[in-house]
């Protein structure tokens, strides 16, 4: 099942909490986060700034977050990153995190979906999926050839969209963390 939020909704970052309780009932380990996207265009930039400042949440907690404006996880990265996360943390679902592009009247949805990314689709790259948890945010409308991804995309949006879902995701690992360690399952 796939769930939907509009940037604009006061209810979203909850919705976001709700949405990953259900995607990710009870995982054995806490999950990874993995935020794709470069920091050199504003379109691009929703990941790292998502990972940025979900890093600046969780200080203190014992989770992972790949990908933030200092070390971005770009196309040229992604591509060995399902091995590296297989091997480096074995149980732990992945969330992935990464800008996309759509209908007009999606511009400002940030969805979630029960399988990974396939990051660079809307540049036309072949990229494997990455992640069991997607979360994308729509930023710009597709177009024949995708500029508007790159230079027609505005920071406020992708800023808001990135800030939604860093908080959402800092709860629910806060959330995780919390219940794993009332129940004695926190095996980090």
């Amino acid at each position: 099942m796939e769930y939907s939020f509009n940037l604009y909704n006061t209810l979203a970052e909850s919705g976001i909490v709700l949405a990953f309780k259900k995607l990710l009932p009870s995982p054995k380990k806490p999950p990874v986060i993995l935020c794709i996207g470069s920091d050199l265009s504003i379109g691009d930039s929703l990941g790292p700034i998502a990972g940025t400042k979900i890093k600046e949440n969780i200080k203190g907690l014992n989770c992972y977050v790949y990908g933030t404006l200092s070390k971005p996880i770009t196309a040229h990265e992604v591509k060995y990153m399902n091995t590296f996360l297989a091997s480096t943390h074995p149980q732990s679902p992945i969330i992935a995190i990464d800008a996309a592009v759509g209908n007009s009247g999606d511009i400002g949805l940030i969805k979630l979906a029960p399988q990974g990314v396939k990051p660079g689709s809307g540049a036309n790259k072949k990229l494997a999926r990455v992640g069991d948890v997607s979360v994308i945010g729509i930023i710009a409308e597709k177009s024949l050839f995708n500029y508007s991804l790159l230079s027609a995309t505005r920071l406020n949006i992708v800023y808001k969209m990135a800030d939604i879902i860093a908080e959402g995701v800092s709860t629910y690992l806060f959330d995780y963390v919390n219940n794993a360690a009332m129940t004695g399952n926190y095996n980090v």
